[in-house]
């Protein structure tokens, strides 16, 4: 079972960004998914969570009206839109799956909860 997240970069501050996590090896269409976000010298921290389904999603403070996590069950993808992007959204940017809780509405901030994620990918918002 892999997760595999791609779409970081290098971008100016209110640019945009889309991450990606495609899923192999076992569909988590019944599963939440999680993004989270480790910038330089903080811990990881909770930036997104959509249900199975898609029908709830939840967003850290900081990113809300900002960030929109979706997904696409028949490609096992999650995507993270990234608008009006600030410098201290720089951060290695992780999604993880829970798949110790099934169902189609259940989503979830806590990090412990997750038990597969993804290698991240390096997001930069220069000033």
């Amino acid at each position: 079972v892999q997760l595999q997240a791609s779409g970081g970069g290098l971008v100016q501050a209110g640019g945009s960004l889309r991450l990606s996590c495609a899923a192999s090896g076992r569909t988590f269409n019944r599963n939440a998914m999680g993004w989270f976000r480790r910038a330089p010298g903080k811990e990881r921290e909770f930036v997104a969570t959509i249900s199975g389904s898609g029908i709830n999603t939840d967003y850290e403070n900081s990113v809300k009206g900002r960030f929109t996590t979706s997904r696409d069950n028949a490609k096992n993808t999650v995507y993270l839109q990234m608008n009006s992007l600030k410098p201290e959204d720089t951060a290695v940017y992780y999604c993880a799956a829970d798949t110790r809780q099934v169902g189609s509405a259940y989503s979830t901030r806590r990090q412990d909860e997750y038990d597969y994620w993804g290698q991240g990918t390096q997001v930069t918002v220069s000033s």
